[in-house]
């Protein structure tokens, strides 16, 4: 039985929760994205500690709307440098944030600084290193990848939807 076939994983992944861009320029990205793709706009985050300014859109309805990033640089001399590379991360929902990091990290995932904490959106997020190091030998192999808590309704919806097919 191979790792990915395991039923004694203590979380499963319910699907896409986000895609992040960078660029240079957001504006540039809002006018693909939001006014000639059609994603709605849901927000903004700012914070000086991410060099990031970025718009948060939606695509698709709730509870399996994935949200899109467009995210620019706020110094773009500084890090961490959110439009290189240009899919800057993916997100991942969860059903069990704490057991899915513990686990993960338990069979040699390296975690980005900052652990568990709240994300953009506002649910709890940790991310997988893009590399591996000697002490933790397993990243994204050159892709960040956020984990992010579920919300309740979206556990239940995909257990419905588990149930129904």
């Amino acid at each position: 039985m191979t790792d990915a076939q395991r039923s004694d994983r203590p979380f499963r992944v319910l699907g896409v929760q986000q895609v992040a861009v960078g660029g240079r320029d957001r504006s540039r990205l809002e006018r693909l994205w939001v006014e000639l793709l059609g994603l709605a706009k849901t927000g903004t985050y700012r914070s000086e500690r991410e060099n990031v300014d970025e718009c948060i859109c939606r695509a698709g309805p709730p509870p399996w709307s994935v949200e899109v990033d467009l995210m620019q640089p706020i110094d773009p001399q500084g890090r961490p440098r959110v439009h290189e590379p240009a899919l800057n991360h993916v997100g991942l929902w969860v059903d069990d944030l704490p057991a899915a990091v513990a686990y993960l990290a338990e069979r040699g995932v390296r975690f980005a600084p900052g652990g568990i904490r709240k994300g953009a959106a506002g649910h709890d997020v940790c991310f997988i290193h893009p590399k591996g190091n000697e002490e933790a030998p397993i990243g994204g192999e050159g892709v960040l990848i956020e984990l992010v808590q579920a919300p309740p309704a979206l556990v239940a919806a995909y257990e419905a939807a588990t149930r129904a097919s």
